[in-house]
């Protein structure tokens, strides 16, 4: 394989010492553009967080703006340039903070009220003070854990800790956030009323927003196109197929439903596990993974009931119990061979390699992220709650009103709007007392005849 970087016309590009590979470069591209589409959410809202999540997380301390980024090999592989592994890297810090917001999505925000559920902010939120929150957050948390995990002179990367694509500095720590924030902010208004249905806004992107989350995240992490990147890509199909069976066949027992919704929730927990083991495990310990990841995280949506917090989309089961999970069956499975597969990479391996230490590691590595994640994320916000301005929690009339009404005064559905001109905002408040849903009452017999005279009516008129 020849190794090299050719200008536009087609000649070999020689002005600089550095060679990169232009395959791997693609490859890891191609795959920053599925992390990419990861990103937008669902509803007006969600998607404006999410775009301005990808713009706050661009702006760090040392390379502000990008300076100094360009044509140096990157620290991730010699074979691609610092600037498309900082691109990559990009879109995994932003995607770690919209799963913070992405815990829930109710059918009623955008049925009777124009708000879109933010998960652990969910109905309940402040835009201005989020972006800081945002930029707070990526700096003093998601870095220092995705530092100590990748950087070769953090204390875990040292220890030997094995976390291919994330496990920990993204799937622990969001997951761990959500969790801090549900508890800090508290639950939405209607919180466990009849009144308060959850169920998917638009299970259609529920289904999107699975299917590009399938590849590219732990395929893109090898930075090359090489075998290694291959086998992710495999093991990350099968634990999220099994995934998604074992959550399904779980929630059928209750249910008697074939549910699309729980196929892809099992999936997603699927893929979280497998995380950090993609580029470390093989074929047949990938589906154990999604067979454990399926059963622990769907019994751990039960956590919230228990402990009485509002997670919705239960990103703390999915994300943080599954980032455990993956972690943990990665101490046992990790195999010196896959590792290999790029010609480059050498560990241990676990525990069918005889290292029986790596699963120590990989719980210290997952109880660090946690802890820190938890601590530093409910610091954050117990400071920015005493900063004039920067108080995250919306007041009662925004919440009732709805978040995208309330702050932005556009509504991603035109039948939102549509719904305020044919019923007013006071009408519908006292239609409804006060709820996001209006009441419902049974029709007596007189009311029917005369609802079906006055059709009989109307059909005549027209003939």
């Amino acid at each position: 394989m020849v190794n090299a970087t050719y200008d536009a016309s087609g000649d070999l590009y020689s002005s600089t010492g550095t060679i990169f590979n232009m395959g791997d470069i693609a490859w890891t591209l191609a795959s920053t553009a599925l992390v990419w589409i990861m990103i937008p959410g669902n509803v007006l809202n969600m998607i404006y967080l999410s775009m301005m999540t990808v713009a706050m997380v661009f702006f760090q301390v040392q390379y502000f703006a990008l300076r100094n980024v360009l044509n140096q090999p990157s620290i991730g592989s010699p074979r691609v340039p610092a600037i498309v592994f900082c691109v990559f890297q990009l879109m995994f810090a932003a995607i770690t903070y919209v799963m913070i917001s992405m815990v829930s999505y109710s059918e009623h925000s955008c049925n009777s009220s124009p708000m879109i559920a933010l998960g652990a902010i969910a109905e309940r939120s402040r835009l201005g003070p989020l972006l800081a929150f945002v930029f707070i957050w990526s700096t003093l948390v998601y870095d220092p854990i995705a530092c100590w995990t990748w950087n070769s002179q953090g204390w875990s990367y040292v220890l030997g800790g094995l976390d291919f694509a994330g496990g920990t500095p993204v799937h622990i720590s969001s997951g761990t956030a959500a969790l801090a924030i549900s508890l800090y902010l508290g639950k939405r208004r209607g919180y466990g009323t009849e009144r308060l249905a959850y169920k998917p806004h638009n299970t259609t992107y529920v289904i999107l927003g699975m299917v590009f989350l399938w590849f590219g995240f732990n395929g893109g992490s090898a930075l090359s196109a090489n075998l290694r990147a291959t086998q992710a890509c495999i093991v990350t199909n099968l634990a999220a197929s099994v995934g998604g069976l074992t959550w399904m066949l779980w929630d059928y027992r209750l249910e008697r439903k074939w549910s699309v919704v729980s196929f892809c929730s099992g999936a997603i927990a699927g893929l979280v596990a497998i995380t950090p083991g993609s580029g470390f495990v093989g074929s047949p310990a990938a589906v154990l993974f999604g067979f454990m990841a399926g059963t622990v995280c769907n019994f751990a949506t039960q956590l919230k009931f228990i402990f009485k917090y509002d997670d919705t989309l239960d990103i703390f089961a999915s994300h943080a119990i599954g980032g455990i999970a993956g972690n943990v069956l990665t101490g046992l499975f990790a195999q010196a061979s896959i590792a290999s597969a790029d010609g480059v990479v050498t560990i241990p391996g676990g525990w069918l390699d005889q290292n029986y230490r790596q699963l120590g590691i990989q719980l210290a590595d997952s109880v660090s992220g946690l802890s820190y994640s938890f601590v530093m994320t409910t610091i954050i916000l117990w400071v920015m709650h005493f900063i004039p301005g920067l108080r995250i929690r919306c007041d009662e009339e925004t919440e009732i009103l709805g978040v995208d009404d309330a702050e932005m005064g556009e509504f991603a559905y035109d039948y939102v709007a549509l719904e305020n001109e044919v019923m007013p905002r006071s009408e519908y408040n006292a239609a409804s007392s006060g709820s996001r849903e209006p009441q419902h009452t049974t029709a007596t017999t007189s009311q029917i005849s005369e609802e079906k005279q006055i059709g009989e009516e109307d059909v005549s008129r027209v003939q």
